[in-house]
């Protein structure tokens, strides 16, 4: 990922989350040239699809987690935030809501769900640098 994505603010990551990923894919790669990578995530007990246009990700796609509940597939963005657990606490202290608690993704970084007064959601992360 790019510098300046990896910046407080930033806009750095898109996802899908679906009831059907296979149908997902083929609708993405064939929409938009996507290509698909799977990517095992044994540690989360789920599989990952990175989304890339040529070798760069640009997304990524995975089945609802069960503590979605019923709701429709959706995408998700992820924001860059200095520190998840801070910017989740100060997301409720404005009025907010946490609808996933910061959690650590491994190999990624730390990243939590946070809802706005009127019920728009948004994901905030921190990436963990390698090195």
């Amino acid at each position: 990922m790019d510098e300046p994505y990896l910046k407080s603010g930033f806009f750095s990551w898109n996802e899908l989350m679906t009831t059907d990923v296979e149908a997902a894919k083929a609708f993405y790669t064939g929409l938009l040239g996507w290509t698909a990578e799977d990517k095992p995530m044994p540690e989360m007990g789920m599989t990952y699809t990175l989304l890339k246009v040529g070798d760069t990700p640009v997304g990524g796609m995975m089945a609802m987690p069960p503590e979605t509940g019923p709701m429709p597939p959706v995408w998700g963005s992820y924001v860059n935030v200095d520190d998840v657990d801070a910017a989740a606490k100060k997301a409720v202290a404005l009025g907010g809501s946490v609808y996933k608690e910061p959690t650590d993704i491994p190999g990624v970084g730390r990243f939590c769900v946070v809802g706005d007064p009127q019920g728009a959601f948004l994901a905030l992360i921190k990436f963990k640098m390698e090195g």
